[in-house]
């Protein structure tokens, strides 16, 4: 029987209002955030609280799922072949989001094209720490030492800001310093530590307990200044390297096409379930810095413009993943 014109009609705005029913719903069932890290790694750490902060919101608690490899591409990849729905978010860093797709052109996604930015929880530097037998005591120090001796550093992993890090002080300053890359930060400071390599870049919820401790010594912070947690140790910018400055960040990601009102509401529930209390304290407790409460515009915007900064950086330096 042929359909006529009235249950067309009928059929259409049913079809139109699906998704936004859906939305009005949103989230009817548990949402995955997929962590391309490791357990224990601090971006792990922040997808858990922002988890928690998320279930004070919402029925159902998001479960985090790791699937770490790739230097990231494994989890990145995941989540960008989900439905665009809303149930399949990643929670990522610069390194698989930023850094990795320029290095490894190969990586099967596209931040620009298959990515869209919800919120941004951790917008943080790192630090060059150095095993306290080193004969540096200050970032001037360091640099004058590099430049006659070559050194090795470590960081937690290839493609990582930590690794992007050095590898930029490295070409900017001319300093003799070659990349060992770690499985993780863990193993990276043990060996530090032990004094297996001299120096580290690190982050700093990683990095600043060993400080605290005398374990590492702490020569300056990657960002444009200081940082509260590290009063008296000044920033790479402000000191050798003018106009350098290096900051690593974690946040909450979607797939392309994922309807907007779903982005905003995730957006909104997740700064109102982080507060000013417990879950906010908790993520800066981490040893990272928390930044406003950006909206998705916002955040979409910071990451644009990470993704110009790093690809124009990473091609005039001739930065290597490998090494």
């Amino acid at each position: 029987m042929p359909i006529s014109r009235r249950e067309l009609l009928a059929l259409s705005l049913a079809a139109a209002a699906a998704p936004a029913v859906a939305q009005e719903g949103y989230p009817n069932r548990p949402v995955r955030f997929i962590s391309p890290f490791p357990p224990g790694q601090a971006g792990d750490t922040h997808a858990r609280i922002a988890a928690e902060a998320l279930a004070q919101r919402w029925p159902h608690r998001p479960i985090v799922e790791n699937r770490p490899g790739g230097a990231g591409a494994i989890g990145m990849e995941a989540v960008a072949r989900s439905p665009a729905d809303g149930y399949t978010l990643s929670y990522t860093s610069i390194g698989p989001m930023n850094v990795l797709p320029v290095m490894v052109p190969t990586v099967p996604y596209d931040p620009a094209r298959d990515f869209r930015a919800i919120a941004l929880l951790s917008v943080s530097p790192v630090l060059l720490v150095v095993n306290p037998a080193m004969p540096v005591r200050s970032i001037q120090e360091f640099v004058d030492y590099t430049r006659a001796n070559a050194i090795d550093y470590a960081s937690g992993g290839p493609g990582t800001v930590q690794h992007m890090a050095g590898e930029l002080l490295r070409h900017r300053l001319g300093l003799k310093m070659n990349h060992v890359a770690y499985r993780g930060s863990g193993p990276a400071v043990t060996d530090t530590i032990a004094g297996v390599v001299p120096a580290m870049v690190d982050s700093l919820s990683s990095a600043i307990p060993h400080v605290q401790a005398g374990r590492l010594r702490a020569l300056a912070v990657t960002g444009g200044h200081g940082v509260p947690m590290l009063p008296g140790v000044p920033s790479i910018g402000d000191t050798v390297a003018p106009g350098y400055d290096v900051n690593g960040w974690t946040g909450l990601f979607a797939p392309a096409g994922t309807p907007a009102p779903i982005l905003r509401k995730i957006n909104a529930d997740l700064w109102a379930g982080l507060g000013d209390g417990e879950f906010r304290q908790r993520l800066a407790g981490t040893g990272t810095i928390v930044p406003p409460p950006w909206s998705v515009a916002e955040a979409q915007d910071y990451i644009d413009r990470q993704i110009r900064f790093w690809r124009e950086v990473i091609q005039v330096a001739g930065l290597k993943i490998d090494g």
